[in-house]
Parts: structure tokens; sequence; C-alpha cells
């Protein structure tokens, strides 16, 4: 067996120019695309319903469980019912119940976060806004 002369692969430090021209730029502009955050450059106003939507939903949502837990729980404990049926319905009923609840709860605790950073986000813009009236003086 013999072993052909192989090229040469480019070593990490040596790079071409055309490599150059492949590598990703930091630019604002790419930095801003790439950020899941709303931009500060489309500061489009959003309804009510867009904003609030995902909480309204976690607890609509949590709240339909939590009454399912209810009435799996209450039919459990007074319907006459044979042993393995009851042994399930009390292990299914509080795991919805609690299911339910926590999904409740935090749809509940979602709502107070985004009206704190709606608040910041219009302070920010603000002082934005007279940053730049004073700077642009």
């Amino acid at each position: 067996m013999t072993m052909e002369a192989l090229p040469k692969a480019p070593e990490i430090d040596e790079k071409s120019p055309e490599c150059k021209d492949l590598l990703p730029s930091q630019t604002a502009s790419s930095l801003c695309i790439s950020s899941r955050s709303e931009s500060v450059w489309t500061a489009t106003p959003r309804s009510k319903w867009e904003i609030y939507r995902k909480p309204i939903i976690i607890m609509s949502v949590g709240g339909a469980i939590l009454l399912f837990g209810v009435v799996i729980t209450c039919l459990a404990y007074t319907l006459k019912l044979g042993v393995n049926s009851l042994k399930v319905l009390k292990m299914i009923g509080p795991a919805f119940l609690s299911l339910g609840l926590m999904m409740l709860v935090c749809g509940l605790v979602w709502v107070p976060i985004i009206k704190k950073k709606q608040k910041q986000k219009q302070k920010s813009v603000f002082f934005q806004t007279l940053k730049s009236f004073f700077l642009n003086r």
C-alpha cells in the first residue's frame, strides 16, 4: 500500500479570504433579528388580546381541568362502584385537581408579570425619546 500525498487541510489559524467571507457577521441588525424578544425598532402597538392571550388560555384550560378533577373526585366518593373503579377514580381525581390548580395559578401569576413588563417597556420608550431629544440638540 502506498500513501499518496493528500493536500494539507488549512489549520484553524490559517484562514483564507474566502473563509473570512463565510463567517457570520455580528452586526447590530443580525443580533436584533436573532433575538427572541421584541425589537425596539418595530414597536407596533399590540391589542390587549395579543398581550394577554397565553395567560387567558392557560387559566381557562387550568380551570376546566380543575373542574373535571372536582367532578371525578366527587363521583369517586359518592357513587357505589366496584373496588377497581373506585381506586382508579380516587387516584385520577386528585391528580386532575392538582394539575388544574397548578395551571390556573400559573396563569394568574403570569398576568401581573406581563403588566409589569408593559410598564417597564413604556418607561423605556419614554427614556429613549427623552435621550434622543437631548442628544440631538
